[in-house]
């Protein structure tokens, strides 16, 4: 069997199995790492290099951040000042998805997320609001938010290293003329119509033991260590923000943050390694294989091929616009939205050319819907570090993120054709 073969059979598995969720989902996604190692289709080395990416080594970090930020008692402080403004669920919804798909604009979506996760927690903690039904919202609106920007999502940054290989590039705003519109319109589906496909989460509840916990006690956390909790954070999220500036990369600094917080005391070393869910790094990790497996056998290739090359040699503006959406969508969902960026990207510029398209379009469109990555866990990082918090199902991304997919969609479809038409 060709590699290819085993890759798309792997991935087959893991959409049956994701849904189905008769095993834990980390459990799943390493079968698959091990599966294509044992096939041959990866290097070892490749099947688990997931374990020092540098978005597992920001996931760790943060946890450590976010459980201070929550132990000492901050992000219910934080989460009560913001639920002042706020009288119903929907309200808090509408707020939690502005805050977060600004700062995501400016913060990369996967930091954003990290940062706000234990502040949520919070909110939810404090308002008695159900935490799952707010901790979607928050990933669906990074997601959305990172296409303010170049420096929205890394997906950007690679359209436009190879959108100046032809001269070209996007100005550092040009991503919001769509992704402004759609966050808009996506928060306005969900304060209308969308928070009743959100989970109930009622019976949903975080282990006893764990830092996130809402049965944590922190009545007689010291002063200064709330004071420590938040300066630290504040000043991560600050290096964050200056990434390019300082010359640090995201993780390194949330690991210095990290360490700060251990070594002053502010959370135990024990607590700090509670935090972090070793079941969201095995799922990263094993989702990252099997995107590595797409990628390199050519899988991904044969598959956006294929279904391009359907619409023939002269495709009509409007259907090939849908169809890079709807690939980019799909695959998104299930190799990560920077993967699928990285493989349609080149592929859709050389259709660019050899059409005589605008490659700003064609990008532009590749981009947007690689974005769309709300119907499962694994689609972007936020998603996969929510998945535990919030006691999901597969299915609960599919109900709420499905309908906000067919929503975005609808949106790029109306704006793209004016902003970036495919024929000047």
């Amino acid at each position: 069997m060709s590699p290819e073969v085993i890759t798309l059979l792997f991935l087959l598995f893991a959409i049956i199995m994701f849904a189905w969720e008769k095993i834990p989902l980390a459990v799943t996604a390493m079968i698959v790492a091990i599966g294509l190692t044992l096939t041959g289709v990866l290097e070892p080395s490749e099947a688990f290099a997931g374990f020092v990416d540098a978005n597992v080594l920001l996931f760790m970090a943060m946890f450590i951040v976010g459980a201070a930020v929550f132990e000492t008692g901050m992000a219910k402080k934080i989460g009560g000042f913001v639920t002042r403004f706020a009288k119903t669920e929907r309200q808090l919804i509408v707020y939690i998805m502005i805050i977060t798909g600004l700062m995501s604009g400016v913060l990369s979506n996967t930091g954003t997320a990290a940062v706000l996760i234990p502040v949520v927690i919070g909110m939810a903690a404090r308002s008695g609001f159900s935490r799952p039904r707010l901790l979607l919202p928050l990933v669906f609106a990074a997601a959305m938010g990172g296409n303010l920007s170049l420096v929205g999502a890394p997906g950007n940054m690679i359209a436009q290293s190879e959108l100046q290989e032809q001269g070209m590039a996007f100005g550092f705003f040009e991503y919001a003329y769509v992704g402004l519109p759609i966050l808009i319109i996506g928060i306005i589906y969900f304060s209308l119509f969308g928070y009743k496909f959100l989970p109930k989460g009622d019976e949903i509840l975080l282990e006893t033991d764990s830092v996130f916990s809402d049965n944590t006690d922190d009545s007689n956390v010291s002063r200064w260590k709330q004071t420590m909790a938040v300066v630290v954070l504040v000043l991560t999220v600050l290096a964050m923000v200056f990434e390019e500036q300082i010359g640090v990369d995201l993780y390194v600094s949330a690991w210095t943050g990290a360490l700060i917080l251990v070594a002053t005391g502010v959370i135990s070393g024990n607590n700090a390694m509670k935090s972090i869910d070793m079941n969201t790094i095995l799922l990263f990790v094993g989702s990252l294989a099997l995107a590595r497996g797409i990628q390199e056998s050519g899988a991904g290739t044969l598959i956006a091929d294929t279904l391009i090359g359907t619409m023939g040699s002269n495709p009509s503006p409007y259907l090939l616009l849908f169809v890079i959406l709807i690939i980019a969508a799909v695959m998104s969902n299930f190799m990560s939205n920077t993967a699928t960026t990285a493989l349609l990207v080149p592929i859709t510029l050389s259709i660019a050319t050899s059409i005589g398209a605008d490659p700003r379009a064609v990008l532009m469109a590749t981009v947007i819907g690689g974005s769309l990555a709300y119907a499962t866990p694994i689609g972007m990082p936020a998603n996969t570090m929510v998945y535990y918090l919030g006691g999901f199902k597969f299915s609960d991304y599919v109900k709420a993120g499905g309908p906000l997919i067919v929503v975005s969609i609808i949106v790029s479809m109306i704006l793209l054709p004016i902003f970036f038409p495919f024929y000047e």
